[in-house]
């Protein structure tokens, strides 16, 4: 029987000329975003690469390297992420079957979303103080399922409800990197997405 181990990686790549080491590096980093469908985070990026190789460099070259290109790294989450850019979504939508992979949220239950968001932990009475009537167990169920929102900690109130939190996904399908990314109610009113108070 053959052995199927797998090597083990040579992250210092010593035999390398520096400019050349320092390409493998960018390479490795690209390799495992490309290969992910989930952001990265740099501790696991820096276990591709040298033992004290400046990650962050490393990734400010290959952003660089990637420019001018259909996709681009982008920070999602408190990780790293290879996106296509915004100018080629017509594109894929016209060659790829990605219905099934869209939102397909409707404007309430964005406008839900975005409240999570802003107040989270929250439960559903809150959400009712928030927009004036109940919030349907089906319309928290659709968040749920494309994985938006997850269950968050019991209330402190009597029957200790629960609370619903956004999740990384959520993170990822806005592009965001944080919750701190989320625009305040002064950008939100400058865009007139809302009115003022």
């Amino acid at each position: 029987m053959a052995d199927r181990s797998v090597p083990a990686l040579d992250r210092e790549l010593a035999d390398l000329q520096p400019a050349l080491r320092w390409r493998e590096w960018m390479r490795r980093i690209e390799a495992v975003l490309f290969a992910s469908a989930a952001p990265v985070s740099r501790e696991d990026l820096a276990r591709v690469v040298g033992q004290g190789a400046p990650v962050d460099l490393l990734l400010g070259d290959l952003a660089a390297d990637l420019e001018g290109r259909a996709f681009e790294l982008a920070p999602v989450a408190g990780g790293w992420m290879l996106r296509t850019r915004p100018a080629y979504a017509p594109a894929i939508r016209a060659a790829a079957h990605v219905e099934d992979q869209l939102l397909d949220l409707g404007e309430f239950d964005i406008a839900v979303l975005a409240a999570i968001a802003w107040h989270q932990p929250i439960t559903r009475d809150g959400l009712k103080d928030i927009f004036g009537k109940e919030i349907s167990r089906d319309l928290i169920g659709r968040l749920h399922a494309r994985d938006l929102i997850a269950t968050g900690p019991r209330s402190p109130r009597r029957g200790a409800p629960y609370t619903f939190v956004t999740t990384d996904a959520f993170l990822v399908a806005f592009g965001l990197e944080s919750l701190q990314d989320l625009p305040d109610q002064e950008q939100l009113q400058d865009a007139g997405v809302v009115g003022s108070a």
